[in-house]
């Protein structure tokens, strides 16, 4: 048995998608200067597409993997197309994508061609699994696709479609945004105001339902917190009077080291608990994923309110 026989070819050509590297051919047994007499198509530097004729979308995804040298899952699809395979309405369809963004380790030495655009990273996320294929983040995926864009009405709809279809919460959006530094662009910033109150919108309606479904007492809502003819403590999300506990959805988005607003929120928080009373942190995330599990952390604050000193008399009034 001759073990260095080139491998057959035929099963290849036959399967679906249709795209080889000339390495793998090569280990078929098919060398450039075959692979160029053959009816198929150089779509990109060293890879061909196996049959005369139009690519899929399919084929064109699987020949800028092959492209960027795809070793270990080090490349992924990312921008546009990779919302495209997350079925975002908003994103454009593959087949009308001249380019598709391949993500990439910053070590890769590689050119972006016509067809594929090469976007280096220092940190390279874990890809997703989608439809096969190795795929960013969708927040990742969403700072490489605004990035290239321009149009403020587009951007804004990619963020809130992110949002309101539970692929990511803000604050993983506005990190990738930070991190790729877009906010300094005027339509970024005006579509993550946008997302932010959108966000906040969501994760108030998901406390409602949370106190309701789980049969909670009613608290008061949406209220500032002031001492008797005193300073203004600051405004909470929800509020039990007799048990003295509070909530605060905290939509602020992970930040490197403390900013003004984080330190702003530790001090209102001390300032409230040395005054009796009980803060409860929630996020988005956890109000959207664990529900149960928020629903008797707000119980057992309210319950060992009976335990606990007496709170000093707060004013409460509408926000």
């Amino acid at each position: 048995m001759n073990h260095n026989a080139p491998l057959p070819l035929a099963h290849l050509t036959g399967s679906s998608p249709r795209v080889m590297s000339l390495t793998q051919l090569r280990e078929h047994g098919v060398g450039a200067a075959e692979a160029a007499e053959r009816p198929w198509q150089e779509i990109l530097p060293g890879v061909f597409l196996l049959h005369p004729g139009a690519a899929t979308s399919e084929e064109r995804l699987h020949a800028a993997l092959l492209y960027a040298g795809r070793r270990g899952g080090e490349a992924m699809i990312t921008g546009l197309a990779a919302l495209a395979l997350y079925r975002f309405a908003s994103a454009p369809a593959l087949l009308a994508l001249t380019q598709i963004d391949v993500l990439v380790p910053h070590t890769r030495r590689l050119r972006s061609v016509d067809a594929v655009r090469i976007v280096r990273t220092h940190t390279p996320p874990r890809p997703q699994q989608v439809t096969g294929l190795p795929v960013a983040p969708v927040a990742r995926a969403l700072a490489d696709a605004v990035a290239r864009l321009s149009d403020a009405g587009t951007v804004r709809r990619l963020l809130s479609e992110a949002v309101r279809g539970g692929h990511c919460e803000p604050a993983a959006v506005v990190r990738e945004l930070t991190v790729a530094r877009l906010l300094n662009r005027p339509h970024v910033v005006d579509a993550v105001e946008s997302l932010l109150a959108e966000g906040r919108a969501i994760a108030e309606d998901r406390l409602y339902q949370l106190v309701r479904g789980h049969e909670l007492p009613e608290p008061v809502w949406n209220v500032d917190l002031r001492l008797p003819g005193g300073p203004h403590l600051g405004g909470v999300d929800a509020y039990w009077p007799d048990q003295a506990v509070a909530v605060e959805i905290d939509t602020r988005a992970p930040r490197q080291g403390e900013d003004e607003q984080f330190s702003e929120a530790v001090r209102k928080r001390e300032t409230l608990e040395r005054l009796g009373v009980t803060v409860l942190h929630i996020t988005p995330r956890k109000l959207r994923d664990w529900p149960e599990q928020q629903a008797a952390v707000v119980r057992t604050a309210l319950t060992a309110s009976a335990d606990r000193e007496p709170a000093a008399y707060l004013v409460v009034l509408p926000r």
